[in-house]
């Protein structure tokens, strides 16, 4: 089973213990499961009391009482197995695997890396913070490590304890703007305004691509003072000289206003200076694309990304956006030759994404190939 763990990392071989399941796609199980089905497979031996039901015939059940009867201990979480494939397993099951895993070798200290991040995803923070002390005990010198205690620290609003934290991962990540930013944090639970603002400012000056930084800004002068001077604060310093080429702080203003409907023209705004200001930027064309995809104009997406098919073999976002416009708008020879590009591509998320979509585009057409069969055959018998 593994998770998300940084370069080089190793995953963690773990014995599943109490209840767990696969989660099978349909595509696994050809001829007869409904579209809608949800196909679960138990790995452990079923209880007998889910013999019992099943031998009386289909059970409807909530999703909870589906859980309990499969043998789970706490609501399900998905992981991964180390095929890639999803597995549903009890929290509890998965949190004390992973300590033991951890436990069996101390010494391995991205098997203490990835139990603290499961800690911490699910609100475990007491019991994070004293993995990760550990870990950085043996672990020394290891930025990340130091910026992941530091942050636990922080959410449990142990100011003295996460800035100190926090300026250790400073000192070890110099090229690295959120243990600033996160310092940042620690000042305002301090209540120190100023200082928040400097470390804001510092962070940007650190990476000034950094989208959360600029979000930050934006969120502390409104909330100081109101929306107009937080566009003013951001523009002015988004206007300084080493700022001038991200695209940054107009991606993260336009963040605050696109889910609402409402300001959703505002957001369309912003994305637009975003990409005028950098039309590289992967993330700038990710926002307005889906804005525009949001809106319906299939037509501005395909003519907005389509001058950026080669960034697609890196960018499983702006692969996505690309494909639905062309998808939706039935250009299935555009498709086919989209999805076949990507399928070369050397990063996995990317070449998944091109495996999986070029499934839905068989299943549509194989559909379509009925559909004309049965229209034909209909014809003949009239």
């Amino acid at each position: 089973m593994t998770e998300n763990l940084p370069a080089g990392a190793q995953a963690a071989n773990l014995q599943l213990t109490g209840g767990a399941a696969i989660v099978a796609p349909v595509s696994a199980f050809p001829g007869g499961v409904p579209s809608n089905a949800l196909v679960l497979l138990p790995l452990n031996q079923p209880s007998d009391e889910l013999k019992g039901h099943l031998e009386k015939g289909p059970l409807a059940v909530t999703p909870e009482q589906m859980w309990e009867l499969l043998g789970f201990n706490g609501p399900a979480v998905q992981v991964t197995d180390q095929e890639g494939r999803p597995i549903a397993i009890g929290l509890e099951d998965l949190l004390s695997g992973l300590e033991k895993n951890w436990k069996e070798n101390k010494e391995d200290l991205n098997r203490g890396r990835i139990y603290a991040q499961e800690l911490v995803k699910y609100g475990r923070l007491e019991q994070a913070e004293k993995v990760l002390a550990k870990v950085v005990a043996q672990g020394g010198m290891v930025g990340e490590d130091w910026l992941g205690l530091g942050v636990t620290q922080l959410q449990q609003e142990k100011w003295e304890k996460a800035e100190a934290t926090l300026k250790g991962a400073q000192n070890l990540l110099k090229g690295n703007p959120f243990p600033t930013l996160h310092l940042a944090k620690v000042a305002k639970g301090k209540g120190d305004t100023a200082g928040e603002r400097e470390l804001i400012e510092k962070a940007i000056e650190i990476d000034a691509k950094c989208v959360d930084a600029w979000a930050y800004l934006f969120s502390q002068v409104r909330e100081g003072a109101d929306e107009a001077a937080a566009v003013k604060a951001l523009e002015e310093l988004a206007d300084k000289e080493p700022n001038k080429t991200t695209a940054a702080p107009f991606i993260a203003v336009q963040g605050f206003y696109a889910n609402d409907e409402n300001t959703r023209d505002k957001a369309l705004e912003w994305a637009e200076k975003a990409v005028k200001r950098n039309s590289d930027d992967p993330l700038a064309l990710v926002c307005l694309s889906a804005l525009h995809g949001q809106k319906g104009d299939l037509n501005k997406v395909i003519s907005l990304l389509q001058p950026h098919e080669a960034k697609m073999a890196r960018d499983v976002r702006l692969a996505n956006n690309y494909f639905e416009a062309l998808f939706q708008s039935r250009q299935i020879d555009k498709v086919t030759k989209l999805l076949n590009a990507l399928a070369g591509s050397p990063n996995r998320e990317v070449k998944q994404f091109a495996i999986e979509r070029s499934r839905a585009v068989a299943q549509y057409l194989q559909q379509q190939q009925r559909q004309v069969a049965q229209a034909a055959s209909s014809g003949q018998k009239a």
